[in-house]
């Protein structure tokens, strides 16, 4: 029956426009993973050192343990929705249906101190082991309800530009729940002076917007999902590409080697910065824990709003140029910070703001590169392989991740960074060799990394005009196919 409707010129349901409630329910999908990754990327660290009373060294192998983890399990939880079948539900909505629950319990049980032993130093071990385990099925339960999430896009819709209009949708629900969750820890941090309780109820209200939302997402999408799937049953699936042979594919592509080396280097200064600024604020510039969020709202804002300038930017003076002005702003704000003295306070909201002009070329520029670099692959096997590229580049974003947190902690302990005792209402004052790490991390650190992303971009090889061509080229070859 479709078939004759495809025949006859009428849209089947999959390929009609999607309507305003559709599109709300799917960006709302990306509101809970938005707020819990922000949460700990910005105070998890922190809150094992300054709460729990864990070393910076073993607290930062809690996260990188955590990290990779996350991307190992990416490629199995992928290949389980795709082998999953389900009347009621499709493929991919049981798995953020049945997820959610347990995404949202493990997330708030990260959060909390349990006492093993009343004794401080024989507390650490346990503590640390139980972080790692909580660490680690939390991001199983992470993978469970955002992996499915990014994989529904081109099953809500066939049409271009409603993709980058849902796209639109799920990207202003992502960034606004990362302020989101800043105004929210700037608010409790606000009304509860105990330090402990500040985090247990900040996990708590995340954790139930989270949730909430996640279920609003699955409801709001099942109609339409389910249209898609009663559709794709009837066609035959493309065969899998082994493993190995997805690796071969994407290491011979040398722009997407570039790409890659561009993007972890961005990431890694974004990494290094957004998890050091807290001791930053705290120990260096001697303020409040409340004052934290206000700093990151300054950057993550301004991230935002720069990502529509750059946008427009980037078709009249191309990719390269934009992000050489927004890397070169963020290393004159970086080296800014690491002179910058308690009491200086505009001076520091004003580098804030240039840090996160900065930032916002972070998440564009490498993106935006790699349809560059599909195109080139397409026009080069004749195969359109998305999933590949952007899977790999996911993949080695949290090995990026996983290092710049590893490599953060274990340097601040080797400075002797003093972490606070489990229950402390007063921080320890630092030394000054843990005050001078704090401002090497949120100076030279990214900046090293910034201007290795600067060469690479400089040597990038897909210009504007090799771009055009590549276009061109492809489409004299549809034209001879649709012939």
């Amino acid at each position: 029956m479709n078939d004759s409707a495809d025949d006859d010129g009428q849209k089947t349901p999959e390929s009609q426009k999607l309507d305003f409630k559709t599109k709300l329910a799917y960006g709302a999908g990306d509101l809970g993973p938005a707020i819990t990754a922000n949460i700990s990327i910005f105070f998890l660290l922190v809150f094992f050192t300054n709460v729990a009373g864990i070393p910076a060294g073993l607290a930062g192998s809690v996260l990188m343990i955590g990290k990779i983890w996350d991307a190992v399990n990416d490629p199995m939880v992928g290949v389980l929705t795709d082998k999953t079948k389900s009347r009621r539900w499709g493929r991919r909505l049981p798995w953020m249906l049945y997820g959610a629950i347990p995404f949202g319990i493990f997330f708030f049980l990260q959060w909390i101190v349990p006492r093993f032993s009343a004794d401080q130093s024989a507390n650490i071990w346990p503590l640390f082991w139980y972080y790692v385990a909580i660490g680690l099925i939390s991001q199983v339960f992470y993978t469970v309800v955002n992996l499915p999430y990014t994989a529904m896009t081109p099953e809500l819709t066939q049409d271009y530009d409603e993709r980058t209009s849902l796209n639109s949708f799920r990207f202003t629900f992502s960034i606004g729940g990362s302020i989101l969750s800043l105004i929210l820890s700037k608010v409790v941090f606000s009304l509860i002076s105990d330090r402990q309780q500040q985090y247990l109820v900040l996990a708590a209200v995340c954790t139930v917007i989270s949730v909430l939302s996640l279920y609003w997402c699955v409801f709001g999408v099942r109609d339409r999902i389910l249209a898609f799937e009663a559709k794709r049953t009837q066609l035959e699936e493309p065969p899998s590409i082994p493993f190995f042979e997805q690796l071969k594919i994407v290491f011979t592509n040398r722009p997407f080697l570039f790409v890659i080396g561009i993007y972890l280097f961005s990431w890694l200064g974004v990494q290094i910065t957004a998890s050091i600024i807290p001791y930053f604020v705290i120990n260096c510039m001697r303020l409040q824990e409340s004052d934290v969020p206000t700093v990151m709202i300054a950057v993550q804002g301004t991230a935002l709003l720069m990502l529509f300038v750059w946008t427009a930017l980037s078709k009249r003076i191309g990719k390269k140029i934009v992000y050489f002005l927004g890397m070169s702003l963020w290393i004159i704000a970086a080296a800014g910070l690491f002179f910058l003295q308690p009491g200086q306070i505009v001076l520091m909201y004003i580098m804030a703001v240039m840090a996160g002009v900065g930032v916002s070329t972070a998440y564009l520029v490498p993106w935006s590169m790699i349809p560059d670099v599909i195109e080139l692959d397409e026009l080069q096997t004749g195969q359109r392989r998305e999933g590949i590229f952007y899977g790999f580049m996911v993949l080695l974003q949290k090995f990026g991740l996983a290092f710049g947190l590893f490599l953060v902690g274990n340097a601040l302990q080797a400075s002797g960074f003093q972490s606070a005792v489990a229950g402390q209402s007063i921080l320890p004052t630092q030394p000054d060799s843990a005050l001078l790490a704090i401002r090497i991390a949120v100076g030279p650190l990214p900046t090293i990394c910034l201007i290795c992303g600067l060469v690479l971009t400089y040597f990038y090889p897909i210009t504007r005009e090799m771009h055009a061509e590549i276009m061109l080229k492809l489409q004299e070859r549809h034209k001879k196919i649709e012939r």
